[in-house]
């Protein structure tokens, strides 16, 4: 199937986001090589901080905060997970499992030689990241979880994630600024909406976006939901700092920080928040309070 590159004119001119792409090729298997793009921001021999995206966004989603860990000196590196930003675009839904995303990412993540790593991650950015996490325990020294889950299909779904799930299927236009203005509490600009539609200049570069809320295990037979309770398993065992920050304004995810707080000892006596007129894209309404949090939380000025 053809795998599509958005134009690079599609990226010029966005607000705020002075970022060149660096690109990584990884495995693709039956689709052949597939590239992935990152920005970067900050010293190369900084701590390095990892910082994952969900769904329909791209690494812009991290603008407001790429700049602040980078002047504290961190490494701050913000990939694009397939289908989205610059990453190039598999064009059919059958493309696209939540086992492959696991897949690509670790092969892409495997290039970079991480070491004493932080990872944030957000929506699928924390089922894509904790995965990670799980499996390469010796390159992680803590974890920032921002209105995110690891699901395992045992227990209900909530109402809003049903809602959502429908509707990523039904839409006629599934246009993500529109649909990331939604997800925030305080709004964004008509520039930044822009920014979040440019990677899809049409549809053929939407599948994997609209497939993405279809891979959530809901059930506990769903693909993937037995390989994430395996994952479960070491979180319960992961003692190193694990924080969580989510927005008084997500009614996907909100919640959620309860089960991770009680179920992973590193998150015991860590200053957990719960952000205040933020939404589920909670970078967009708290960017540089959720960076000040983190680098608190990793013991850099903030």
């Amino acid at each position: 199937m053809p795998i599509l590159r958005t134009p690079d004119e599609c990226f010029e001119g966005l607000e705020n986001w002075p970022y060149p792409p660096h690109y990584t090729e990884v495995d693709g298997g039956p689709l052949g090589p597939l590239r992935i793009a990152h920005a970067e921001d900050g010293p190369a021999d900084g701590p390095a901080i990892l910082c994952l995206h969900g769904e329909p966004s791209w690494s812009y989603l991290y603008r407001k905060m790429l700049p602040r860990f980078a002047a504290a000196g961190a490494r701050a590196v913000a990939p694009d997970l397939i289908g989205f930003g610059r990453s190039e675009k598999p064009s059919e839904q059958t493309d696209y499992s939540y086992a492959r995303h696991v897949g690509w990412m670790l092969d892409w993540f495997d290039q970079q030689d991480f070491r004493d790593l932080t990872l944030f991650c957000q929506d699928w950015g924390g089922l894509i990241g904790l995965r990670l996490v799980t499996a390469r325990l010796d390159r992680f020294a803590r974890v920032v979880v921002a209105n995110s889950f690891l699901p395992t299909g045992e227990g209900k779904a909530s109402e809003a994630f049903l809602r959502w799930r429908q509707f990523s299927q039904s839409v006629p236009d599934f246009e993500s600024g529109w649909i990331v203005n939604g997800g925030t509490a305080r709004g964004i600009s008509d520039a930044v909406r822009a920014a979040y539609t440019a990677p899809f200049p049409d549809d053929r570069y939407k599948a994997g976006a609209r497939i993405f809320p279809m891979l959530v295990p809901t059930e506990p037979d769903a693909p993937q939901a037995a390989e994430n309770r395996e994952a479960w398993k070491v979180l319960e065992r992961f003692e190193k700092p694990f924080l969580t920050l989510f927005g008084d304004s997500d009614f996907v995810t909100l919640g959620s920080e309860k089960i991770l707080q009680a179920r992973i000892p590193g998150a015991a006596g860590q200053d957990h928040r719960i952000l205040e007129k933020a939404g589920h894209f909670i970078q967009e309404d708290a960017g540089e309070e959720l960076a000040a949090l983190t680098l608190r939380f990793m013991g850099l000025p903030a």
